[in-house]
């Protein structure tokens, strides 16, 4: 996949890099931690680093930062990997910092020979009392100063098993008075007996992300390791730690702001959070912001992959309005899909001057913008169903749909004219009685009288039914706040409504996706759809607002 990429800081520097020799070859790296789905923030990340070092004939390794056993899962790592292919990308090597585990036990016996690590016994509420703040410095651990004959020998035994959960940890020795919180002897190793997905139990001591990311960069040889803003002030550790492990290579730790965006949540706990509490039924709901809920609910990797290159990589955080993901959607879109009639919520319309039994097949274009698309055959009789909104008793000013005594037109029909409407009991519109003009047929040139609205329908005789559900943000405000998240949840964010389509959408299969007249595209769904019923979830509205900037 050859993209050249728009400019932006991040590829500054590689190209600064490359000029001055530093690097011979550019390789980034992606490396999520196995607890959970990636979401659309991910993408913008597996976009980032792919693209950057595609641009420069580079390399991108996909690794699995699974350092805590009790919240990563296999499923996980099948999902993710499924996700970073779907997208377009494939990886130059697989690699799990699992691999990497007794090569982290060894340098961390280096940092304790040379007087840069030490056991520590306190508790963890204890560690964080000692830490100080921004405006006052931690206290030293009474640990401290254990020498290293003894640091090793208690090492070794949380190794073997000998310590509970939470006993003890190791800790690097750095400078408890640092103005940056995270130099202050900060916890590199700690004791979990839990199984791991990928070692089992092997281990029962794990590494922190912050002591295990950056030696996993550098035995990969990550030239750039890019990560979002929140690990600015994590730098001088991950510096720290490779200086002080002795590792050969050196990668450089360049920081971006992460993806914030309107009505979205785009934090893993909190999404996981939705799924344990069944405010959705599963990681891909087509509600979720999920890689594998946008697949569901037909977003297409083309369309991911343009939003992504167009918010571009910048340094201060921001939030970016949903629609743009939207209209990227509907850029992909427009000129791929069939555009097809689908009624939502049917009322019937009987034509009384239509012959009875009589069944007519007009011809219609699937897409007028792409002749590519071909035509179809749409038959048409005495019976059809049109929109409960496109039909008024007694409607407004201005309103050119059907109404007693107003003629429109019948999309690749005729004209028709309602004449006669028939209620129920409680006064309830059921149906519809209008006439046709046999001399108004679509395509056939006639222009002796002009009519203001146009409607699509579905020939009732030959409807097939079908399932509709149809998606308002999950999230109500515009922004992700910790206070009472699930106080946010929209309890309307989905839809569910029986309506019908024309019969050449029949054959539909899982993931096909059309334009249904008026209503937005639409993606047949994954899970709901079986062979005898169709489920279609709606993507997008047609239109937007919404224009990106020039």
């Amino acid at each position: 996949m050859e993209v050249k990429t728009s400019s932006n800081f991040i590829k500054n520097i590689v190209i600064e890099d490359l000029e001055k020799g530093k690097h011979k070859e550019i390789i980034t790296r992606f490396p999520p931690e196995p607890n959970g789905y990636l979401h659309i923030g991910h993408a913008k990340s597996i976009v980032l680093n792919f693209e950057l070092a595609d641009e420069f004939k580079g390399k991108t390794n996909l690794r699995f930062d699974d350092t805590n056993p009790v919240k990563e899962d296999t499923e996980y790592v099948e999902s993710i990997e499924e996700d970073v292919r779907w997208l377009g990308f494939d990886w130059e090597n697989l690699y799990f910092a699992s691999d990497y585990f007794e090569e982290m036990y060894q340098r961390a016996v280096l940092l304790i020979k040379k007087g840069k690590a030490y056991i520590c016994d306190l508790a963890p509420e204890e560690i964080r009392q000692m830490r100080g703040n921004l405006t006052e410095p931690g206290k030293e651990s009474p640990y401290r100063s254990r020498n290293a004959e003894e640091n090793l020998d208690l090492f070794e035994r949380m190794r073997k098993g000998e310590f509970k959960d939470g006993e003890k940890v190791l800790r690097a020795k750095i400078d408890m008075a640092s103005p940056n919180i995270n130099m202050r002897d900060p916890i590199i190793y700690r004791i979990a007996h839990a199984t791991h997905h990928n070692t089992g139990d092997q281990w029962c001591i794990y590494p922190m992300y912050d002591y295990a990311h950056p030696i996993e960069d550098a035995i990969e040889h990550i030239t750039h390791s890019i990560c979002t803003l929140e690990f600015e002030d994590h730098r001088p550790l991950y510096d720290w730690v490779i200086r002080e492990c002795e590792m050969e290579s050196q990668p450089q730790q360049i920081e971006f702001a992460r993806l914030n965006m309107t009505n979205t949540v785009m934090s893993k706990r909190k999404l996981k959070l939705l799924v344990d509490e069944n405010v959705v039924d599963a990681w891909d709901d087509p509600r979720m912001p999920t890689i594998a809920g946008l697949r569901r609910r037909g977003y297409t990797p083309e369309a991911i992959r343009s939003f992504c290159r167009e918010i571009g990589v910048a340094k201060t955080n921001s939030t970016v309005d949903v629609q743009m993901l939207e209209h990227f959607i509907r850029e992909d879109l427009k000129p791929k899909t069939s555009i097809v009639m689908g009624v939502l919520r049917p009322l019937k319309v009987v034509i009384t001057n239509y012959p009875e039994g009589q069944t007519e097949i007009l011809e219609a274009e699937n897409n007028a913008d792409n002749p590519e698309l071909g035509s179809r055959q749409l038959p048409f009789s005495r019976e059809i169903y049109i929109e409960q909104e496109d039909f008024m008793e007694n409607p407004p000013n201005k309103y050119f749909r059907l109404f007693p005594g107003n003629e429109v037109r019948l999309k690749f029909a005729y004209f028709i004219k309602c004449n006669e409407v028939i209620k129920d009991a409680a006064g309830n519109v059921t149906e519809i009685h209008c006439t046709y003009d046999p001399e108004t047929k679509s395509g056939t040139g006639f222009n002796a009288r002009k009519v203001k609205g146009t409607l699509h329908w579905v020939d009732a005789q030959n409807a097939v039914p079908v399932e509709f559900r149809l998606y308002e943000p999950l999230i109500l405000d515009d922004e992700e706040s910790d206070k009472n998240f699930l106080e946010q949840i929209n309890p309307n964010s989905m839809e569910v409504i029986q309506g019908y389509v024309e019969p050449a959408v029949k054959t539909a299969k899982p993931q096909d996706k059309f334009q249904f007249m008026r209503h937005g595209y639409f993606n047949v769904d994954t899970k709901h759809t079986t062979k005898d019923k169709l489920v279609f979830n709606r993507i997008v509205s047609l239109k937007s607002s919404f224009e990106i900037k020039k």
